[in-house]
């Protein structure tokens, strides 16, 4: 099979790009130890009510961090609690999320906050409301026959 001086070259491009792309992409993952940020820490599905700061959701002010407020939502069997929260404007918050049962979604719309809530994990998101007004909260993982009713919202007040 007789290939162009130009395909060769080519060829000979594309596959040493993609060998370099997978070395890269290997040294990350396995020798620097990256990994997907969410997710990293993880909670027993069956104490979630009673360890913290899931025992108590809703959100908290903090001292000596690098965020404003902690926001606590624990989401189960079509609610998520608590069910409507405000947040002052311009506020730092770190949003701290779980579930109980099954898989579902945390997205706030209007927003570029969209978390997937899985039990026994935790996910966690560090936001600044820099708008008022009420920014309602949505399952976007189907979770069963009333995941079309699992909402929540937070209300940026001055």
């Amino acid at each position: 099979m007789h290939m162009h001086k130009f395909e060769k070259i080519w060829l000979i491009f594309g596959v040493a790009m993609l060998i370099v792309f997978l070395t890269v992409i290997g040294v990350s993952a396995f020798y620097l130890g990256n990994q997907p940020p969410s997710c990293l820490a993880t909670i027993d599905p069956v104490k979630v009510d009673t360890t913290a700061p899931f025992n108590e959701p809703g959100l908290k002010k903090v001292e000596g961090k690098e965020w404003d407020y902690e926001l606590v939502f624990v989401a189960s069997a079509f609610s998520y609690s608590p069910g409507a929260v405000e947040v002052p404007l311009g506020a730092k918050v770190k949003i701290i999320a779980t579930t109980k049962d099954v898989i579902h979604g945390f997205e706030v719309a209007g927003t570029n906050i969209n978390m997937m809530l899985e039990p026994g994990y935790i996910s966690e998101h560090i936001t600044t409301f820099d708008k008022t007004g009420e920014y309602l909260i949505l399952c976007n993982e189907y979770c069963g026959v009333g995941h079309h009713m699992m909402t929540s919202k937070i209300e940026v007040v001055e």
